[in-house]
């Protein structure tokens, strides 16, 4: 892998839980994921992590403790880390496919 170009094509997928796979490339402490959710996947627990990210295809809604809010193509994510910004999301089309950045 070149320095500064992340190849997610020569990647292999990894499925860390049903209904989602993903790629990630791991650099100095951060991490950038490609990640591609189906519709069967279901987040059992608020999710308290923070997240930035870029909505490749596809629709999601997310549920912040009863405000929910639908995400989808172009648009961008920005979740910070937290109780009081904890959230549930549920994916609206077959796929949705987004880049997430990580520390």
């Amino acid at each position: 892998m070149a320095e500064h170009k992340v190849d997610f094509e020569s990647m292999e997928w990894e499925s860390p839980a049903a209904g989602v796979k993903c790629k990630a490339y791991e650099q100095g402490g951060r991490k950038l994921r490609l990640v591609e959710f189906g519709r069967e996947f279901v987040e059992a627990d608020w999710c308290r992590k923070g997240h930035i990210g870029h909505i490749l295809e596809g629709q999601m809604e997310i549920d912040f403790d009863g405000e929910k809010e639908v995400f989808g193509s172009g648009d961008g994510v920005f979740i910070p880390a937290g109780e009081e910004h904890k959230h549930k999301g549920r994916v609206l089309t077959d796929t949705l496919k987004v880049i997430l950045v990580e520390d």
